[in-house]
């Protein structure tokens, strides 16, 4: 992925580092504002403390992807990204601060700092996306192409909020053209030529078919004027955060960074499930004891809905979830798709639904091996061998044990279509490609969001 690094975001980087520090002095100033003179000698001088804090939060703010500014999340991600990472970055301090007891400055110095830190961040992030999308600020993409591909890519530009600008469409000889003729300006063969007049810090390689037509040359010479040039699909996923299978070769899932899974990375994740598993199961005990009371009371039926889902590697397992429509829903109609008002949704299940509360039994799946807690949707056998016959690469999402949650169902409502199907494997195929510690961290948050305000349920 895009090194988070980048000359750009120095400013972004820095600022963190001077709130960080800052943060530190005007909680300590708070916290210490009564005390005497011989107690504030004991936490003083402070430098050296607010550089210890504030380089914990630079690094977690690396791997929560904070510096990423191009993949265009919104207002609330980068406060819940903004929040995380800054609980994150006390626990590291804490626990920094054990191991070296003269950084120590109480957890009252801590808390404030933290407080100030979160607000104080949170302005400055999304100022700074503000910033960079002002006219003459925001980064100049230049497409090379004029295809279906590029059409895409134009419109992804187009509603794009993230500080990236449309610059225009270069034609190469032998293209269609499915972009509209006001935006192309220029074609292959002056490539460097455009890019220059038109002051482009990026090139997106969008062409349908390159053999024959990929300017060779044109975009080395580019790449050597500092230009940088980013295939389409990469940069699909990265302003996006999904794949776009339509267009995409095996070639691409072969040579692409990602879809790379270690042995140890197998083993801390499945560490990971158990523990986060078993926390929630004992958490849930009330649910788990007052929700089959509600459900015996609110229809007639066994409490618990067993059915067979397809799992890791395509081995089917039972997976178990509350009942939430009527017993024996699919006697007269074989298997169907749950849609927007389905009569057979019980009053109780449609609420559990929202709330996600009908998938705690899944935990005990987990427990048992055969999920994860983050992963793809497990799907029913019927569903997923139609699927496979209409959807190209839906066979991969197999790779990894399914998921109680998981990108997709974070990101996209439930589906009940084949489209809807290609749109959620796009996620998942993002997750298996990106899945890292910091992914799983931003969907457990999204989770949290979606069991409190209801969201994407059916």
């Amino acid at each position: 992925m895009k090194n988070p690094f980048a000359s750009k975001n120095i400013l972004l980087i820095t600022g963190d580092l001077l709130i960080s520090v800052a943060s530190v002095y005007a909680g300590a100033y708070l916290r210490l504002f009564y005390v005497s003179q011989f107690e504030l000698d004991k936490y003083f001088p402070l430098y050296p403390k607010a550089i210890i804090f504030s380089f914990f939060i630079v690094i977690i703010y690396f791997f929560m992807d904070l510096y990423d500014v191009e993949k265009n999340d919104g207002n609330k991600e980068i406060l819940a990204k903004i929040i995380s990472a800054n609980v994150l970055a006390v626990f590291a301090t804490g626990a920094f601060y054990y191991f070296v007891p003269y950084t120590y400055i109480g957890r009252g110095i801590l808390f404030f700092s933290f407080c100030f830190a979160v607000l104080l961040t949170s302005l400055w992030h999304i100022g700074y996306l503000l910033f960079m999308r002002l006219p003459g600020i925001a980064e100049r993409v230049l497409i090379l192409g004029t295809g279906p591909i590029a059409h895409t890519m134009g419109n992804l530009l187009l509603a794009n909020n993230s500080g990236l600008a449309l610059a225009g469409y270069v034609n190469c000889a032998g293209e269609a053209v499915h972009v509209p003729r006001d935006y192309i300006i220029g074609g292959g063969e002056e490539l460097l030529e455009v890019a220059t007049k038109e002051k482009v810090q990026k090139i997106v390689v969008s062409l349908t078919e390159r053999r024959g037509t990929f300017p060779v040359r044109e975009v080395l010479n580019c790449k050597m004027q500092g230009i940088d040039i980013v295939d389409g699909l990469s940069f699909y996923e990265q302003i996006t955060g999904k794949l776009l299978i339509e267009n995409m070769n095996p070639s691409h899932l072969i040579f692409s960074d990602g879809f790379r899974v270690t042995v140890i990375q197998r083993y801390l994740k499945r560490m990971f499930d158990l523990v986060f598993a078993l926390m929630v199961i004992v958490l849930a005990i009330p649910f788990l004891i007052i929700i089959p009371l509600l459900i015996k009371l609110d229809s007639k039926g066994p409490v618990l809905f067993k059915q067979k889902r397809v799992g890791e590697g395509e081995k089917g397992f039972t997976l178990y979830k509350f009942r939430t429509m009527i017993d024996r829903a699919e006697k007269n109609t074989g298997p169907v798709w749950s849609h927007t008002g389905d009569s057979r949704i019980t009053r109780l299940g449609r609420f559990m639904r929202k709330t996600r509360l009908d998938e705690l039994p899944q935990l005990f799946n987990v427990v048992f091996g055969e999920m994860s807690f983050i992963g793809p949707r497990p799907e029913r056998p019927f569903f997923v061998e139609s699927l496979k016959k209409q959807i190209p690469y839906y066979s991969e999402r197999h790779c990894i044990k399914p998921g109680v949650t998981g990108w997709a169902q974070v990101r996209y409502e439930y589906g009940d279509s084949i489209e809807d199907a290609i749109e959620k494997l796009r996620y998942d195929l993002y997750y298996i490609k990106y899945q890292s510690l910091s992914l799983d961290l931003l969907i457990v948050l999204d989770t949290i969001k979606v069991i409190i305000f209801g969201k994407g349920g059916r």
